[in-house]
């Protein structure tokens, strides 16, 4: 099914300044549809059938956002925060109003002291996809322990998070029992550990339940999608139609 739009919301929304903004830009008469100049604001345009231009350059029309961050630590996952920076906060100036597709949000969140992969998007759909705990999708955090564990502690600690580890409540969340997880070691005081759910601190409560505490947590997977190392701490870029559609399908 074809759906049209007004061409000034059209271009307001990739990136082409605010509504009055555009207004001036088609009077100007820089703009074509279908190589013939549109000047009126309301006109209505099919992006998905029609070439739009500006200034002879074809504009790339999109449906959606899709950002991976590389969050750093000291940086709160929230919209405002009066003692913090926000993860919103270190994005350009043209992330900051509406997009195509509507407004950036995040897919799920990271506390304050953790670091890595962050996903934000206008694309609600699939956020509800990523963050249903029904489709059980994996998120795999590399973790450094306070404490060293022997390799008969390591087996130990295996074997409880794949059985489904129990984890006391804390402040106002409930008690529950972890879901199925999995553990890889690296050496005595770090792992990488995979879980299928997000509840509130739940990586630093599950390790507390085994008698050790985590010193350094950073998420480096969501399903099959991979934190960039070429992203430093901070950094973000727009996600590649493949990794899209790695986490789509």
């Amino acid at each position: 099914m074809r759906t049209t739009v007004r061409i000034d919301k059209l271009l307001s929304s990739h990136g082409f300044g605010t509504r009055k903004d555009v207004r001036k830009m088609l009077h100007s008469g820089v703009v074509k549809v279908d190589n013939a100049t549109v000047t009126l604001p309301d006109i209505l345009v099919d992006p998905q059938s029609q070439v739009i231009e500006v200034d002879g350059e074809k504009i790339e029309v999109r449906n959606h956002v899709y950002i991976m961050m590389n969050k750093c630590q000291d940086v709160v996952c929230s919209t405002k925060d009066g003692l913090h920076k926000t993860v919103f906060d270190l994005l350009d100036d043209k992330y900051q109003k509406r997009l195509p597709g509507g407004e950036l949000h995040m897919i799920g969140r990271l506390d304050i002291d953790t670091e890595g992969l962050l996903l934000l998007t206008t694309d609600g759909k699939l956020t509800h996809k990523l963050i249903s705990p029904k489709n059980h999708i994996p998120k795999t955090y590399y973790v450094e322990l306070q404490y060293s564990v022997t390799d008969t502690e390591q087996e130990k600690y295996t074997v409880l998070f794949k059985e489904g580890l129990p984890v006391s409540k804390e402040n106002n969340e409930e008690a529950f029992v972890a879901q199925s997880a999995s553990l890889v070691w690296n050496d005595n005081k770090s792992c990488n550990l995979t879980i299928h759910e997000g509840k509130y601190h739940q990586v630093k409560r599950m390790f507390k339940a085994v008698g050790n505490e985590v010193t350094f947590l950073k998420r480096i997977s969501i399903g099959s999608l991979k934190l960039d190392p070429e992203l430093s701490e901070g950094a973000y870029r727009e996600l590649s139609e493949q990794e899209i559609a790695l986490l789509s399908d």
